[in-house]
């Protein structure tokens, strides 16, 4: 299968309007693929405790943070999410010259959730994902099915300060810190010369691979890359795009404007087919530690959980497939055949989705601008959001 998938960005002052830093990302999975989001409190565990991920079971930390997640619903990590301490992370699939068909191991997407479960900072996030990779490696399908679909990972993360781009190769790895500016990823590496962490053993594995040969400058996305560009000419068609819709907007990005980067349908960001963007995520993280910060998500409600039962838990794996649709996610079916199907009507529905947004925009702007006196107000937010768009669809 060809890179086909993400694009991620970040937005740091002086790129934005205001003193607040803008993270987005699509997900783009199969079309029929249900994406949830879910929450998951801050918890406590006992020694020895250990965290069942999608393929693998590994140590548990003492205590992890809470958690927004938007994830595929058949398996444990994530897409895309934050934290309690304003940790934002996306991921991109990554293909270069060291082979991605290894055995099971952590997911990208698991990386993503233990990255956000266990780091107050973005740059603590690179620290654990990539002394998990190094332990415990990446590897397993990706999509909920049985044939085999693997890839690396790069991720962008960011906290109230800063970000950071970290790309891997097997267990190998590089990260750039970002301190200002805007930032894009798509399915492409895109680290060259600036490496400010990196795997010890990262060059001399390239070098000894023949891929480098020792004397002259190391250009990261050089060395790890394939040697022809063939299989991610898509990948740098949308990262191209992004760069350039950044740019257009560049001190004057917003929540608002990066939800029309994620929406853009000519650049192949916001993608349509069997392969298409099923969630996307903006957050609007306030450089002012007492300030809140805000997650917009598109996507549903948590779905029911299978269990043990499920079929991705069970060897061989992925012999069936559950219904995993829920309420929203069926509305959404609907309300896509529509728009596809009837012109008026469906024009109707977007506008009404449109003021619904706009509506909410407005009331996260005072959020944004005050702290919060009564947190407690806000536990219902997400869920009265979704009520709300199902009430909308239930009218149209």
């Amino acid at each position: 299968m060809l890179p086909s998938s993400c694009d991620t960005f970040v937005a740091l002052p002086p790129s934005t309007e205001g003193p607040y830093i803008i993270f987005g990302k699509n997900s783009d999975r199969p079309s029929d693929e249900v994406q949830e989001v879910v929450y998951f409190p801050a918890k406590d565990y006992a020694a020895e405790e250990k965290v069942e991920c999608t393929y693998i079971e590994i140590e548990q930390v003492a205590h992890t943070y809470a958690v927004v997640l938007s994830k595929p619903a058949w398996l444990w990590g994530a897409e895309m999410g934050a934290n309690e301490h304003q940790v934002c992370i996306g991921n991109e699939a990554v293909w270069g010259r060291e082979s991605a068909d290894g055995e099971e191991a952590l997911l990208g997407m698991d990386l993503v959730r233990l990255g956000l479960e266990r780091a107050d900072t973005a740059e603590k996030a690179v620290t654990v994902i990539t002394e998990l990779l190094e332990k415990y490696g990446q590897g397993g399908s990706c999509l909920e099915d049985e044939c085999s679909f693997t890839y690396h990972n790069s991720f962008l993360i960011s906290d109230r300060v800063e970000a950071w781009l970290l790309e891997t190769s097997g267990t190998y790895w590089a990260a750039e810190k970002i301190q200002g500016g805007n930032r894009n990823i798509s399915n492409q590496y895109c680290i060259t010369t600036k490496i400010d962490k990196e795997h010890p053993g990262m060059r001399e594995y390239a070098r000894s691979n023949g891929w480098w040969d020792g004397k002259t400058g190391f250009n990261f996305a050089t060395v790890y890359s394939y040697l022809t560009t063939a299989r991610i000419e898509s990948a740098g068609s949308r990262y191209c795009e992004g760069k350039k819709l950044l740019e257009q907007r560049n001190g004057h990005i917003t929540a608002e404007v990066m939800m029309q980067i994620l929406r853009d349908k000519d650049s192949g960001i916001n993608m349509e087919g069997m392969f298409m963007t099923t969630g996307s995520m903006v957050s609007v993280v306030p450089t002012d530690p007492a300030l809140p910060a805000v997650h917009y998500f598109t996507g549903t409600p948590d779905p029911e959980r299978f269990g043990p039962d499920d079929p991705v838990k069970k060897k061989p794996r992925f012999q069936s497939k559950p219904d995993r649709k829920h309420p929203l996610f069926v509305k959404h079916e609907l309300v896509a055949a529509i728009i596809d199907t009837h012109k008026d009507r469906g024009q109707k529905i977007i506008e009404g989705m449109r003021q619904l947004e706009k509506e909410s925009l407005k009331e996260m702007e005072g959020i944004l601008s005050r702290s919060v006196d009564e947190p407690d107000l806000l536990v219902d937010l997400f869920s009265l959001s979704v009520q709300k768009e199902i009430s909308l669809y239930s009218k149209s």
